[in-house]
């Protein structure tokens, strides 16, 4: 069993649909798992109906049409406006998320969120479906929350690995050419959870382990894995082999092409995972396996932005010791800050973090109770591994601003205003 995996640049539109199905029968579809994210820009357009709905609960339809008129356009370029059957299905998914939005007494925005984008993926594989079954491609639709079962931590949930693996086996049995949904799962009460954003990435790595596959790829608008991200590095460079323990540090560090929890259960069955592009899938793209550290050996570029650096101080100036250490990163934890950089002196506890729960007003009155706090939003966190002197001055020529710099071993780390 092969498990393929494909984003939503290359399901942006019909002729990425058309693209999608024309890699698969050159490369063979026969004992594949095809695991497909939302249709480009979807998940976004989701995020801000979620937004519109908590602000303004009158004004959610308009965006929902919209949306809805995009898929079904893609509808009538793939099937020549014939695909009756098929946009019923789509208006009836935009159905259910009007009745959704009218009927939730639920105030919780992580599960909300949810429950709503999880259409995007829904949608982008129903189409795919029906467009490869009119192509004369028999295969079977896979609704990945019957087999992805996690706990309740909504928009970045934990898998049951166990109950996970029954299920996707039990599902798949029978079938040799699978689409399903990547990035969505469901918890013990059968609502919708997501894995993190990316985290289709996982979803594929899910279904590899439990199914024992041959190999994972991933399929992106990239040659493979790039050591930066062009829109925002100049003169980057494929890499060619990565392995497993090197591909983790990148994934960690906030390396985009690989989502950090995909490697791991790849790793434990030595499942190799290629990286590749859509629009030239019979390249070699990048390995990620057994062998090299990295190769070729050069330093390797991540950025994350919009983060947030919080500068703690003791109030009486006493020391920041393992006790105030630990209450800060059960603070943390309670309000879902995920944190990307930590550096601490005898009096001052400096943490970059992650606002993407919108929590951080409430973690900064608290904090603000036991220590003097200073905070710095929208900042940007940039790291390279395999650093030379050549590549941290590329770093500090880029932005005037130092806010924060931190070097351990092969990693160098900034935070830039």
């Amino acid at each position: 069993m092969k498990v393929f995996k494909f984003g939503g640049a290359s399901v942006k539109d019909a002729s990425g649909v058309k693209n999608l199905l024309s890699v698969l029968e050159k490369l063979g579809y026969k004992d594949t798992v095809v695991v497909v994210s939302a249709m480009a820009k979807t998940t976004n357009a989701l995020e801000k109906i979620i937004e519109v709905y908590f602000d303004n609960k009158q004004s959610i339809n308009q965006n929902l049409l919209e949306l809805e008129e995009f898929h079904l356009k893609i509808v009538d370029e793939l099937f020549e406006n014939r695909a009756t059957k098929l946009s019923q299905l789509v208006h009836n998914y935009f159905e259910e998320l009007k009745i959704f939005f009218k009927k939730n007494k639920v105030p919780n925005y992580s599960f909300v969120y949810d429950q709503v984008v999880c259409y995007g993926e829904l949608l982008s594989t129903t189409i795919i479906h029906h467009y490869f079954e009119s192509q004369g491609q028999k295969s079977f639709w896979l609704d990945a929350r019957e087999c992805i079962k996690t706990d309740d931590y909504y928009r970045s949930a934990n898998l049951n690995w166990e109950q996970t693996q029954s299920c996707i086996n039990s599902e798949v049995k029978g079938h040799q050419f699978i689409i399903t949904q990547g990035f969505i799962g469901s918890n013990t009460n059968n609502f919708t959870t997501t894995l993190g954003r990316e985290g289709s990435d996982y979803s594929a790595a899910i279904f590899a382990y439990a199914l024992n596959a041959e190999s994972v790829t991933i399929w992106k608008d990239v040659p493979g894995v790039l050591n930066g991200d062009p829109r925002v590095f100049k003169n980057t460079e494929l890499l060619h082999q990565i392995s497993y323990r090197e591909a983790i540090e990148l994934a960690f560090y906030g390396a985009s092409v690989i989502h950090p929890k995909t490697l791991q259960p790849l790793q434990r069955k030595e499942i190799p995972l290629y990286v590749k592009s859509f629009e030239n899938p019979e390249e070699k793209g990048t390995s990620v396996s057994k062998g090299k550290s990295l190769d070729p050996l050069i330093p390797c570029y991540i950025v994350k932005k919009d983060q947030v650096l919080l500068r703690l101080s003791s109030i009486d100036f006493s020391f920041i010791v393992e006790e105030n250490i630990s209450y800060i990163f059960g603070l943390l934890h309670e309000y879902q800050m995920p944190v990307e950089l930590i550096q601490n002196s005898a009096i001052s506890f400096s943490v970059c973090v992650n606002n993407k729960y919108k929590r951080l007003e409430e973690l900064v009155l608290v904090l603000r109770s036991r220590f003097n706090v200073e905070v710095e939003e929208k900042v940007d966190l940039f790291t390279v591994r395999h650093f030379n002197q050549e590549a941290i001055q590329s770093i500090r020529n880029y932005r005037k601003q130092i806010l924060l710099e931190q070097r351990t071993g092969e990693t160098i780390q900034f935070v830039l205003a």
